[in-house]
């Protein structure tokens, strides 16, 4: 299983606090040699302020040992800098707690007018925002992920776009979001970043390596969203698939994100379209990148190799099953995949063997009949079968016109909205560069 395990190219790209679940789901999955996770966590923790976590892994890691001397100093330190820090902040924390003042604050939208409002209400310094954001970030590395949300909330309310820290603040307060599993505001700050990253080029200074590098951070953070959501499946498809600066950073500098995009196109029925767009972008990265799951697509979809998407398809419930962002799909992974291989036989065949259809289905004959027989009910599809013969009879499988109406309408919707955005993006670098001369 470890030729198929994605966690260590995954974590190049994710902060070392959203590495934590993932190691913790291989130890449970055993498909690693457990001394070694424990060290791998233990080195993370060395970089953070989760003292007392360091020293539980430590005492499973080394019994017989005592704890070093230097980690309970660290732990002092640790505590004795986060009461300073607590004491320069006071007067935010003390605003923090009346309902009053943070209600009027959140109806302000311009940063000016909001710390004139809270210099006059209390003793507030703008300077306090920097010791605000160092304490969230403080307790952040504590661990303290709910509180952290907090604080950098108030940064974002109060600082400008362009400041130093708001960036940070996006980003901490999206990590913090995630690890809390608070999917609702999780996923409210992924659009943020989104949008100040697509729509705020002069701030990387017109780097455009590190534009690619934001691009590519976000693409692997917000599979956590995307995976949890409700709506998550739709909106990776329309982020991943359909957004050319994402695709283009996936092509680029992540090509293993098309398992999760494969993925999420194969159990949402409702996108079906999308499949010719993700077929054609699989076999343009099939040489830098392969796994069972987009080899299952092009078996199916371009060689129409029945035999080698059934194997395929016994390959991806292994990958799906340990896979920390996937296992939860499973289930309807295969229900679908088997309804894609049912489907696209049944275009080619009129005339059907059961035997056959459940072998090349990874089923017996007797639960291959009930599962034909659950989508004639379910009237997916104009089929009949003949129990005697052992046979199911297709018949006439014109695809609606209304259907193909509204898939089309889809696809241009997206890509109506990329290019306006693209538009919108041009004519506003054209207005700051006037603006400048």
């Amino acid at each position: 299983m470890e030729k198929f395990d994605l966690t260590s190219v995954m974590g190049q790209y994710l902060d070392r606090h959203l590495v934590f679940p993932l190691l913790e789901f291989l130890s449970a999955k055993g498909i690693y040699n457990e001394t070694e996770l424990l060290k791998a966590k233990l080195d993370i923790l060395s970089k953070t302020n989760m003292i007392d976590y360091a020293i539980d892994i430590r005492k499973q890691l080394y019994p017989d040992q005592e704890i070093p001397e230097d980690l309970k100093q660290r732990r002092n330190h640790v505590v004795q800098q986060l009461a300073e820090l607590q004491e320069e902040v006071k007067p935010i924390l003390k605003i923090m707690e009346s309902e009053e003042v943070m209600k009027n604050m959140e109806n302000m939208r311009d940063s000016k007018t909001l710390i004139s409002y809270l210099s006059k209400e209390s003793k507030f310094e703008i300077e306090m925002i920097d010791s605000l954001h160092k304490l969230a970030k403080y307790r952040y590395d504590c661990g303290n992920y709910t509180v952290s949300t907090s604080y950098l909330y108030f940064c974002m309310l109060v600082l400008p776009p362009n400041d130093k820290n708001y960036l940070s603040a996006l980003w901490g307060k999206f990590a913090s979001e995630i690890l809390y599993q608070n999917w609702d505001s999780a996923l409210e700050d992924l659009n943020k970043l989104r949008e100040y990253i697509d729509s705020s080029p002069n701030q990387f200074s017109g780097n455009s390596l590190q534009l690619l590098q934001q691009r590519t951070w976000l693409i692997h953070w917000s599979l956590f969203v995307f995976f949890n959501h409700v709506l998550g499946r739709e909106l990776i498809i329309e982020m991943f698939l359909y957004r050319p600066h994402y695709l283009n950073a996936i092509q680029t500098m992540c090509p293993h994100i098309l398992r999760y995009l494969a993925t999420a196109v194969i159990i949402t029925r409702s996108r079906r379209s999308a499949l010719k767009d993700l077929v054609k972008v699989i076999q343009q990265e099939s040489y830098t990148y392969r796994d069972p799951i987009t080899e299952f697509l092009e078996h199916l979809y371009v060689n129409f190799d029945f035999d080698g998407a059934r194997q395929k398809l016994h390959e991806c419930q292994t990958v799906l099953l340990n896979d920390f962002f996937l296992i939860s799909c499973l289930d309807e992974f295969v229900e679908n995949a088997r309804l894609m291989i049912f489907e696209t036989f049944c275009r080619i065949h009129q005339c059907i063997s059961i035997g056959m259809l459940a072998e090349k289905l990874n089923m017996n004959p007797d639960e291959a009949e009930c599962w034909i027989v659950n989508l004639i009910r379910n009237a997916r599809l104009d089929a009949k079968i003949d129990s005697k013969l052992g046979h199911v009879v297709m018949g006439a499988q014109p695809l609606s016109p209304y259907q193909q109406l509204i898939e089309k309408i889809d696809s241009l919707s997206v890509r109506s909205e990329t290019l306006c955005s693209l538009i919108d993006r041009k004519l506003r670098a054209k207005t700051d560069v006037s603006f400048n001369k």
